[in-house]
Order: structure tokens, then C-alpha cells, then sequence
């Protein structure tokens, strides 16, 4: 029997897990069917190789946590959660990106799956803060983010180079002060 990989939080219809060099060929086959959705917001890998050095990062970088969202129903990949530039000490925060796959893009597994990251990024992996960075038409993001229990702090012009340009970005970030505990419950906003 294969090994199964770690389930690190289930929720009802999602479970989230560690990316794995065995999924290259199930991650990307979502990306490429999965390009007009992305496209000009982001451009994970579409091949083997791109998949090896993307996930690698993932797997080695203790900077870096990327996870899978899969669903319950077949433990298909449903999209990603990936916290990169964490820093520990008195900061204890992180830059999450992310991303559904087409498959099951509008059907609420990627708001379930990131706030399964969110509160395993607050439990075992210490962490404080989670922002996120998102341009300001992309409003799928926008909707993902608000619906996770984020909150916009501001406005960053020129923040990412991404598909040949300087983009202006909003700023949106969640704490753990912010989030119930309980995986039953939706993270809550706290009014400012």
C-alpha cells in the first residue's frame, strides 16, 4: 500500500497537506488546465521541472510552508496555500499566496482550505500575522481574502513584478487575535 501523505487540518470538505515531489504530475495538469483562471494574476509551474524547483522550495526553505488543498470527496488537489518569507522572534509572520484550480474553482473549498492554513499557521507553526497581497482587480482574490476574515491595511504602488511589471497591490492581513479558535467556526474580523 502507498504511503498516504499527512493530513495537517480536515475540514469538512477540504483537507490540507504538504506538497510532495510525487505530485508533480497532478499539480501541474490543474495548472495547465487551469491558465485562463490564473492568467495575469499568477503562473505556478506547468512542468515537471518548473514543479520540482517550485515545490522544492516548499520542502527544504524553513522560510517557506506550501500546502495543497484537496478535496475530501477523492483527495484531488483543489488548489495551494503557500506562506513564504516567515520570520520567527518577535515578528512571527508570514506572506501568503494562493490559488484554485479550475475543477472546483466557485464551490468554497479554497475559503475552506485557507482558513485551515490560517489556524495551522496561528497553532503548530507559531506564526502571529498572515498578510496578503493582492491587486486591486483581482477581485476573486479580493472576495477570498474577505471571506478568510482579513482585513485591508493598505495600499502598496509598485509592490510585485509579475508578468513583465511593477503592480500596485492591496494590503490585507489577518492575526491570530482574529481567529476562533474552533475549525467549525469562520475566522471573524475585528472591526478597527
Amino acid at each position: 500500500m502507498p504511503d498516504l501523505p499527512e493530513r495537517l487540518a480536515e475540514g469538512s470538505r477540504t483537507f490540507v497537506r504538504a506538497y510532495r515531489h510525487e505530485d508533480a504530475d497532478e499539480f501541474t495538469a490543474r495548472v495547465r488546465e487551469s491558465q485562463a483562471l490564473h492568467s495575469p494574476w499568477l503562473f505556478p509551474p506547468t512542468d515537471a521541472e518548473g514543479y520540482a524547483a517550485y515545490a522544492g522550495r516548499f520542502i527544504e526553505d524553513p522560510t517557506r510552508e506550501g500546502y495543497l488543498v484537496c478535496a475530501r470527496e477523492d483527495g484531488g488537489i483543489a488548489g495551494f496555500v503557500n506562506i513564504n518569507n516567515i520570520v520567527h522572534g518577535a515578528f512571527r509572520s508570514g506572506a501568503i499566496g494562493y490559488g484554485a484550480f479550475a475543477h472546483t474553482a466557485g464551490r468554497g473549498l479554497m475559503t475552506e482550505g485557507l482558513g485551515l492554513v490560517v489556524r495551522h499557521a496561528f497553532g503548530p507553526l507559531g506564526l502571529h500575522r498572515l498578510e496578503a497581497n493582492v491587486r486591486p482587480t483581482n477581485t476573486a482574490s479580493l472576495a477570498l481574502v474577505r471571506r478568510a476574515g482579513f482585513r485591508l491595511e493598505g495600499y502598496s504602488p509598485d509592490f510585485l513584478h509579475i508578468d513583465g511589471a511593477w503592480r500596485d497591490h492591496e494590503r490585507w492581513a489577518i492575526t491570530a487575535e482574529m481567529v476562533d479558535r474552533d475549525p467549525s467556526h469562520p475566522p471573524r474580523t475585528i472591526a478597527r
